[in-house]
């Protein structure tokens, strides 16, 4: 006679991993080209789609850059805290095509937020751009313009998290006590305070907030059709 055993609860599924791994390497491929010479930010990160430097690739190849240690450090830790869990009870499939989704989700508000700030650049027909300081080529600045970093899919999982887990409680600044509900509704509306008010700041608030409504709608969709088989 077998015995039958439950599966484990992983503290490091598959994906998680992978996600984690391919994101160091890229961080650390993107630290030495660039002492060579060659900047994969330019090459992978998100353009504006009416320049010349987009690509379709980018709209994944983005998520896996990131500009800074601390950047990249806190962006694995959430995919890590919130993913996890969300993988184990999905299993492997299921959270990667989540994890596309939001990714796909913040690249595409990012690039309507970069149609509402530059698109006048392009219809005006403008040949320079004043920088404050200096000039710059109009096409130079636009092509030079570019967004990286895993956000959208940590604001996808952490909406997701919220949604499933509501009443669970989590440690602001590992010491704060707060329900999910109230951490994840008060993000979301700092980070449309943000994307409103703080312009210039090098954050992408509109991405991040993409990346969230994407989970959210798939997490829905996902509901509704479990709902459906239910009956």
């Amino acid at each position: 006679m077998e015995q039958y055993s439950p599966p484990r609860f992983n503290i490091l599924p598959p994906v998680c991993k992978n996600l984690l791994i391919i994101n160091v390497i890229a961080y650390l491929a993107t630290v030495v080209l660039r002492t060579r010479g060659i900047d994969l930010t330019d090459i992978f990160g998100l353009h504006f789609f009416m320049t010349e430097s987009h690509h379709i690739w980018q709209y994944v190849t983005y998520s896996f850059l990131h500009g800074s240690f601390s950047h990249l450090f806190f962006n694995l830790f959430a995919i890590w805290m919130f993913g996890y869990t969300l993988e184990n009870i999905w299993g492997a499939r299921k959270f990667m095509v989540f994890c596309l989704v939001a990714a796909l989700g913040a690249a595409l508000a990012q690039e309507i937020t970069y149609y509402f700030m530059y698109s006048d650049i392009v219809y005006g027909g403008y040949t320079m751009v004043n920088l404050g300081t200096h000039t710059v080529p109009a096409s130079d600045f636009l092509n030079s313009i570019n967004t990286i970093g895993a956000s959208g899919i940590v604001f996808g999982l952490l909406a997701a998290f919220g949604a499933m887990f509501p009443n669970s409680t989590i440690y602001f600044y590992f010491l704060i006590p707060i329900k999910t509900k109230w951490f994840v509704i008060g993000y979301i509306v700092l980070e449309l305070l943000n994307g409103i008010t703080a312009t210039g700041d090098g954050v992408a608030h509109f991405a991040h907030l993409g990346g969230a409504v994407a989970g959210l709608i798939l997490l829905y969709i996902w509901k509704k059709k479990r709902d459906r088989y239910r009956y």
